[in-house]
C-alpha cells in the first residue's frame, strides 16, 4: 500500500457499529466491564481508548513501524523515552538538537543521574568516540533545528549497534512522507505531531513509533504509568491531519526550494541552510536518505540582531511566532524563542548566531510569500 493510501485508511476503518467513515471521538474515561476481569478490551482510558489507537495504529503504518504510541507532546514522547534510563545510564546527543530537548537533559534528565554528551553531527565517527562503557542511548535530529543538518542514519545505527545502544531518531522536521528512520536502521522515532503531522496548528502532541517488541513493551508500560496521553479529541484531530499529510508535504517542499533558491540569491542574506539546494553540504546524503527536502529554512541576515528585528517587524504573512509545520508560513528567531533555554555561550558554539532566522515554509501561494519576504528584505 503506497503512502497516500495508508494515511486515509490505516487505523480508520469504518466504524463497525454504524458505519461512520470517520473514526469516532470516544469521549469517555472508562468502560463498562462485563464481570470482573472481563471487557470488551478497554479499561481506562489513560490506559486504552479507541481514538487513540487508531491514530497509533495509523502513526506506526506511516513509519512502517510495528507499534505506535501517541503522547500529549513532543517532550512527553521525548521524556516517556528517556524513562527507559536509569541512574548511572549515558547518552550521546547531536550538538545541533530542539533548545527544549537541551532543556530536558540539562535542566531534568541530568538530575535522574543521566549524563549526555554532546557530539559534532558534522562528524559521524564523534558518535563512536562518544559511546562510553555506560552509554544506553543515541539522541539525534535529521534535519537538525535549526541548522537542517543532515546525519547518516544507517551509519549511526551501525555504530549503535554494534555497540548495543538504542538510536533515537526525532523526524519532526522531515514527517514520514519524506524520510522513515526505521527502514534506515533506527530503533525508535519520535514526532512533535503538534507540527507536520497535525499540520494546522491547533493541537499538541508527540508520538513515538517502534518495531522492537521489547522497547514497546516498556515504553507502553510508561505511557500508561507516567500518563501523559493525549485527549481523544486532539487524537482525532492528529488523525484528520494525517490524511492530508502527503499532499501538504508536497506543498510545502515546492515552496520551500523556490524560496530557497531565491534567498540564496539575495543581497541581504549572508548563507542559507535547506538541504534541497545542491550547495547543502549534506545534500548528497539529503537525497539519499529523503524521499523531500522538507518544508523548513533558516538563514543568516546580513548584520545582527537589529536586522532580524526590523526583518521580522515587516512580514506579513510570515507570522512571528513558535512551533512549524502548520499551513500557515512563520517566522523564528531561535536565539531568544526556541533555543533560548541554551545559554549564549552554548549557542554560539553550535552556531545558532544572533542573526539566524528560522522559516516554516507554508502552503499559501509561492509567489505571495516571495513577495512577503522581499519587501521585508528591501527595506
Amino acid at each position: 500500500m503506497e503512502f497516500e493510501t495508508k494515511a486515509i485508511h490505516e487505523g480508520q476503518a469504518p466504524d463497525p457499529q454504524t458505519g461512520a467513515v470517520i473514526v469516532p471521538i470516544y469521549l469517555t474515561s472508562t468502560y463498562e466491564q462485563q464481570a470482573i476481569g472481563q471487557h470488551k478490551g478497554y479499561e481506562y482510558s489513560r490506559t486504552g481508548n479507541p481514538t487513540r489507537n487508531a491514530l497509533e495504529e495509523a502513526l506506526a503504518a506511516l513509519e512502517n513501524g510495528k507499534f505506535g504510541l501517541a503522547f500529549a507532546s513532543g517532550l512527553a514522547a521525548t521524556t516517556t523515552i528517556l524513562s527507559l534510563l536509569k541512574t548511572g545510564d549515558h547518552i550521546v546527543a547531536g550538538d545541533d538538537l530542539y533548545g527544549g530537548t537541551y532543556r530536558l537533559l540539562e535542566k531534568v534528565v541530568k538530575n535522574w543521574g543521566v549524563t549526555t554528551s554532546y557530539v559534532d553531527i558534522d562528524h559521524i565517527t564523534d558518535f563512536k568516540t562518544a559511546i562510553r562503557p555506560n552509554t544506553k542511548l543515541i539522541w539525534i535530529e535529521t534535519p537538525t533545528n535549526p541548522l537542517l543538518k543532515i546525519i547518516d542514519i544507517a551509519a549511526l545505527a551501525n555504530i549503535a549497534r554494534q555497540n548495543n545502544i538504542i538510536l533515537v531518531v526525532d523526524n519532526t522536521f522531515a514527517s514520514p512522507y519524506f524520510q522513515r528512520p526505521l527502514e534506515l536502521g533506527a530503533d525508535i522515532v519520535v514526532h512533535s505531531t503538534t507540527k507536520y503531522l497535525g499540520g494546522h496548528s491547533d493541537i499538541i502532541g508527540g508520538a513515538v513509533v517502534t518495531s522492537n517488541e521489547a522497547i514497546y513493551a516498556q515504553l507502553k508500560f510508561y505511557q500508561n504509568a507516567i500518563g501523559a496521553i493525549p485527549s481523544p479529541f486532539d487524537s482525532w484531530l492528529v488523525l484528520r491531519g494525517i490524511k492530508t499529510l502527503a499532499v501538504r508535504m508536497r506543498e510545502h517542499e515546492k515552496n520551500a526550494l523556490l524560496l530557497a533558491e531565491f534567498l540564496a540569491e539575495h543581497p541581504q542574506v549572508e548563507h542559507i541552510y535547506y538541504p534541497g539546494l545542491p550547495s547543502h553540504e549534506q545534500h548528497q546524503l539529503a537525497q539519499q536518505q529523503m524521499s523531500g527536502f522538507g518544508g523548513m529554512i533558516s538563514l543568516e541576515l546580513k548584520g545582527g540582531f537589529g536586522e532580524v528585528e526590523s526583518f521580522a517587524a515587516k512580514t506579513k504573512l510570515f507570522l512571528l511566532a513558535e512551533s512549524l509545520g502548520g499551513v500557515e508560513s512563520l517566522l523564528c528567531y531561535p536565539a531568544k524563542m526556541t533555543h533560548g533555554s541554551l545559554p549564549e555561550t552554548e549557542r554560539l558554539k553550535r552556531g545558532i548566531k544572533d542573526n539566524l532566522v528560522r522559516l516554516s515554509v507554508g502552503i499559501e501561494h509561492f509567489s505571495d510569500l516571495q513577495a512577503d519576504l522581499e519587501n521585508a528584505l528591501s527595506k
